[in-house]
This record gives C-alpha cells, sequence and structure tokens, in this order.
C-alpha cells in the first residue's frame, strides 16, 4: 500500500515538473516570437517603387508610418487594400503608408493598377526587408512613430478603423 501511495507521489511530482518546464519553455517562446518588439527603432532600409524611384525609410522620419508587408496571391492581403487605399485618402500630411512587397515587379504594377493603389508600393524582391523585419507571415503591418520607434505591430487583415486606431495613437 504504502508503495503506491509513494509511487502516485512520484508521477505527480514527475508531471508537476513536467507541466512547469512546459509554460517556462512557451514563455521563452513568446518572448523570442518571431517580428521585431514594440519600443524598438525601426531598422532603416533602402527600396525601390513599382515606379522605379529609390527611396529609404529614413526619408519619412517625422511622419507616422504604416509599414505593410504583403503579396498579390494573398487573400488576406486583397482583402485589406480597399480598406488600406480608402485610409490613405484620409489620413493626415503627417501619416505616410508604405506597402512592401516580394513579387516580381511587373506582377505588382497590373495587380496594383487593378487594385487602383495610389500609395507608395516597395519591391523587396530579394527579401531583404522582409528578413530584417522578420515577417513569416502576410499581411504583417508595423505602425512607425515619427521618431522612428515602433509602436505597434499587426498580424493579419486590417479594416480602415485598425488603420486609424493604430495611426492615432502615435506620437
Amino acid at each position: 500500500m504504502i508503495k503506491k501511495v509513494l509511487s502516485a507521489i512520484v508521477l505527480l511530482l514527475m508531471i508537476s515538473v513536467a507541466i512547469v518546464h512546459a509554460m517556462d519553455n512557451k514563455k521563452e517562446e513568446a518572448a523570442s516570437a518571431p517580428g521585431l518588439e514594440t519600443g524598438n527603432k525601426a531598422p532603416g532600409f533602402k527600396l525601390t517603387t513599382i515606379d522605379g524611384k529609390s527611396v529609404k525609410l529614413s526619408d519619412y522620419r517625422g511622419k507616422k508610418i504604416m509599414l505593410n508587408f504583403w503579396a498579390t496571391w494573398c487573400p488576406p492581403c486583397k482583402k485589406e487594400i480597399p480598406e488600406m487605399e480608402e485610409y490613405s485618402k484620409q489620413m493626415g500630411k503627417d501619416q505616410i503608408i508604405l506597402a512592401v512587397n516580394m513579387d516580381p515587379q511587373a506582377d505588382v504594377k497590373g495587380f496594383a493598377a487593378k487594385m487602383g493603389m495610389t500609395f507608395p508600393i516597395l519591391l523587396d524582391t530579394d527579401n531583404e526587408v522582409n528578413t530584417t523585419y522578420k515577417i513569416i507571415s502576410i499581411p504583417t503591418t508595423y505602425f512607425i512613430d515619427s521618431k522612428g520607434i515602433i509602436s505597434s505591430k499587426i498580424l493579419g487583415a486590417m479594416t480602415k478603423k485598425d488603420m486609424a486606431d493604430n495611426m492615432n495613437k502615435m506620437k
């Protein structure tokens, strides 16, 4: 009888240790989740627009930036684009949308024309900026304040209200 009780206690103790260990691992995984942390300075970059103009993130210092990573083949991105276009027409002069795309230029140019996109579309054909910003799913959007600090990060498609709320809460 005592052997059974001791065995049960040892078993419960081992299960408890395993659960605590698993919970600690989850915390570590959350802390090291892909993507850049809010409160950090946004990494600089230089990309070319679909019109061939070279731009740097620092060109927009002093503005609130919505940095959106997307692709032409992505259904949630396609859903988000009309909302983004509508928001771009009503946002303040101190705000800008930069849409970073990794598709070939010809694909993006035709898609942008078809969708009526008027905000700047930047091409990351070598995936360098996507890698720097640790993009693992699209759409992913970083909101960067006027001082170049990451204010928030959104995974998935947003509504116009989501965009406005995130832009308006920044300095």
